[in-house]
């Protein structure tokens, strides 16, 4: 599953589009969660907000990793270092509480990618991570661009090309930062945008049923109060 921004929507309740996600990861028995970035709109947010944030995450039966993307990044003041959110157990935030990757040994999985760790720009693909587990799965939060020009300062940042993604070699690649759901997969590479909360109203579901068969679908969030 995809990134999920924390918003002034929904009458004031800024963690409605999390729970959402989350009570739809449970919905469908999901062994792991993934938020590819802007779980929050920026570090600037009250420690109340993170607070309440924390004690959701907590609850979930099911682990959870997070990429801090351009939004929330890993900087020393980041809301990842605050409220309590890198002491919850079965959460993990890449470039906080792991560096680059987590493995989970029961499910033969390691996840990797690289968080944003300032406002600077970056590689999100940069230097893939060689398969030491069955399944491996990779995050990254930026725009996708076929054929990426870094050397032009106009185009947008975080920049993710279609031969940098074919390079992971990875089993799914989980993307953050369009809105929008979208496919950008490449070589042999199921690559998804899984879209925010907020716009798509759905989540990806990745089902890693045996190597190079992997499917995703959609699954719409559930309804809350």
């Amino acid at each position: 599953m995809g990134d999920v921004a924390t918003t002034q929507a929904h009458g004031g309740d800024d963690t409605l589009a999390l729970r959402r996600v989350l009570d739809a990861a449970e919905a469908v028995a999901a062994d792991l969660v993934l938020l590819a970035g802007d779980v929050f709109e920026h570090n600037r947010l009250p420690v109340e907000l993170v607070e309440r944030t924390a004690s959701i995450l907590g609850q979930v039966s099911m682990p959870v990793v997070v990429l801090p993307g351009n939004h929330d990044p890993a900087t020393s003041d980041s809301v990842y270092r605050r409220g309590g959110i890198a002491e919850i157990p079965n959460l993990s935030v890449l470039g906080v509480t792991h560096d680059d990757a987590v493995l989970f040994p029961g499910l033969e999985l390691e996840v990797w990618g690289r968080a944003h760790m300032d406002y600077d720009d970056m590689v999100p693909l940069r230097s893939p991570k060689p398969r030491t587990t069955r399944w491996q799965i990779a995050m990254a939060h930026g725009h996708y661009h076929p054929e990426p020009d870094r050397s032009a300062r106009l185009n947008p940042a975080w920049l993710i090309g279609r031969d940098e993604i074919a390079a992971t070699g990875v089993d799914y690649l989980a993307l953050g930062h369009w809105n929008r759901p979208t496919r950008v997969s490449r070589g042999t590479v199921p690559a998804h945008y899984s879209g925010s909360a907020e716009f798509s109203d759905t989540v990806n579901v990745v089902r890693l049923k045996s190597p190079g068969n992997v499917t995703v679908r959609r699954h719409r969030l559930p309804e809350i109060g």
